[in-house]
């Protein structure tokens, strides 16, 4: 008999598919065959691929935007909170994956409305950041963007060519020592 499978467990998969395909690789039934599951599965959680993909970009949202500031608002200090959440969505090449796989998607009518709000409230964080770091809003806007360019070029290059990606403690204090110098 087959395991019952969740709600959770189809985004879970589909992620990950989403991660080393692309959109197109959220498909009922490849994923039914990854999860041991029927396609009668998913359908009984989502009334058709495009609400299992819309959940699976909800799922991206919370686990990798919305989880990730509720760990580091936990920070008091401001350059804490910053070095935390640098360190934090720098480690996993997996969570890399599944981001730039966003990207790629950036025109997909689906993903395009997710990944501007994503990336908005993203930068939104990172300029309050800078703000309580003692920046005017103009400059907390620049370095807020740049931190975030910084961050995009870094996954990519983890992602496409970890032979060059220096140590990642180095790289994280250098970042930090450019973003919040006042020179």
């Amino acid at each position: 008999m087959r395991k019952r499978r969740t709600r959770d467990d189809w985004t879970e998969v589909a992620l990950k598919a989403l991660a080393e395909g692309g959109v197109a690789a959220v498909a009922v039934e490849p994923l039914a065959a990854r999860l041991g599951a029927t396609k009668g599965s998913a359908y009984w959680h989502f009334p058709n691929r495009d609400a299992l993909l819309e959940a699976t970009l909800e799922r991206w949202d919370r686990e990798h935007t919305q989880a990730v500031i509720a760990v580091v608002e936990k920070q008091a200090d401001p350059f804490e909170r910053l070095r935390l959440l640098f360190g934090v969505v720098m480690q996993n090449v997996e969570d890399s994956a599944v981001e730039l796989a966003m990207l790629a998607a950036a025109d997909d009518p689906s993903v395009a409305p997710v990944l501007g709000r994503v990336t908005a409230r993203r930068i939104s964080y990172l300029v309050d950041l800078f703000i309580a770091l003692g920046f005017d809003a103009d400059v907390a806007r620049l370095r807020a963007q740049l931190a975030y360019s910084a961050y995009l070029g870094q996954m990519q290059l983890l992602v496409k060519v970890p032979d060059v990606v220096v140590e990642q403690r180095a790289l994280l204090d250098e970042t930090l020592r450019l973003l919040t110098t006042r020179e």
